[in-house]
């Protein structure tokens, strides 16, 4: 029997497969408006046989998005949109998805294919906000060191942004707390300077997080999971390690999140990551050891290479970004490359199931 066509249960939702769609970037949105292209995106990769179906990150205020073409749900009128991904995506079998997130010092900037650049309130973009004044580096901008208030209001920003989901249909919310985004600025070392109640010590630099998570778990059905992706590893001996990792999962699980989306680095610049095949799956598998359930990610790329991971213990599921992009059909292709022949074909698509 595969393990990663075998079904999980979380809460009371079933995923079909251990295979998840991992959150990617779009840059295709207008005004955080969902359009066409998202609904393709995410709806070939449900016809494609995944599991479960992440959107992008979704901003939680427009200051939180990193790029003005980013996909935002900080207003009701952003739910229509997605309410029909959803339900495209739940027609199809798998289950729909959303990662909440803000940029924090990593915001306004254009996307990837203009250049990765700074963008001026007086070019369309904003002033952004972190626990400390620092820039990510020489070329972005000095963010703005939030206020107690204005940590409140991001913390009701994400409770808010979860009801609005919860409206359009996703079954499983994930808190995007890694790649030095805003909840990784606070709990790094290396960005959060403060000296208040929400700097200094490590159980003062998660305070922000765990009031998301509460937020968060307040506005979702108790039936619903909530994952939480993490920065395993700053990469960078000063930095956060996977020692905090395993212990913030301890910490997390009681406060209702289960499971932890193990990715690493992005907080700083000047960290040295060696990317390689599973170079990330420690990280999945030392914190699964704390009883959390965990997904791997980070270049896998092959049907064998996630299975073993799941039959080695080291994950609980399998999180794909770059190689779906190649190929939003690789679940089915992995089903008959592990002879697992019980994995359903959408019928439209059933002539072509054998090659004859």
């Amino acid at each position: 029997m595969s393990l990663l066509f075998s079904p999980l249960q979380i809460r009371g939702i079933s995923l079909r497969n251990r295979i998840v769609v991992s959150p990617m970037c779009q840059y295709s949105a207008t005004d955080g408006f969902a359009n066409d292209w998202h609904l393709v995106h995410l709806g070939s990769r449900a016809v494609g046989g995944a599991g479960l179906v992440f959107t992008e990150a979704i901003a939680v205020s427009p200051e939180g998005r990193i790029s003005p073409q980013d996909l935002g749900l900080w207003k009701d009128e952003h739910i229509e949109k997605l309410q029909h991904i959803t339900q495209f995506i739940a027609q199809q079998g798998a289950v729909p998805g959303i990662q909440l997130a803000h940029a924090g010092r990593k915001a306004s900037v254009s996307a990837p294919w203009l250049g990765d650049q700074l963008i001026t309130p007086d070019n369309g973009g904003w002033k952004t906000v972190a626990p400390s004044a620092i820039p990510f580096s020489p070329d972005k901008d000095t963010p703005t060191e939030l206020t107690a208030d204005g940590i409140a209001a991001i913390v009701a920003q994400f409770g808010a942004a979860t009801r609005r989901a919860v409206q359009a249909g996703f079954k499983v919310i994930e808190i995007h707390g890694a790649h030095g985004y805003l909840i990784n600025e606070f709990t790094s070392p290396l960005t959060n300077h403060r000296t208040d109640e929400y700097g200094g010590s490590f159980d003062n630099r998660i305070r922000f997080l765990l009031e998301i998570i509460d937020a968060v778990r307040a506005e979702m059905p108790d039936d619903y999971p909530l994952f939480l992706r993490i920065s395993a590893s700053d990469w960078r001996d000063d930095g956060w390690e996977v020692d905090d990792s395993m212990r913030l999962a301890e910490l997390v699980k009681e406060r209702g999140v289960d499971l932890v989306d193990c990715s690493s680095g992005g907080v700083v610049a000047d960290a040295k990551i060696l990317a390689r095949p599973n170079y990330q799956v420690p990280f999945a598998e030392a914190v699964r050891r704390t009883g959390i359930m965990t997904g791997a990610v980070g270049i896998i790329v092959a049907p064998q290479q996630a299975e073993d991971i799941l039959q080695n213990e080291q994950a609980d599921l399998i999180f794909m970004a770059r190689e779906l992009l190649r190929d939003p059909y690789f679940p089915l292709r992995a089903a008959r490359e592990l002879s697992y022949d019980e994995m359903p074909w959408p019928v439209q698509y059933e002539r072509a199931k054998r090659r004859k």
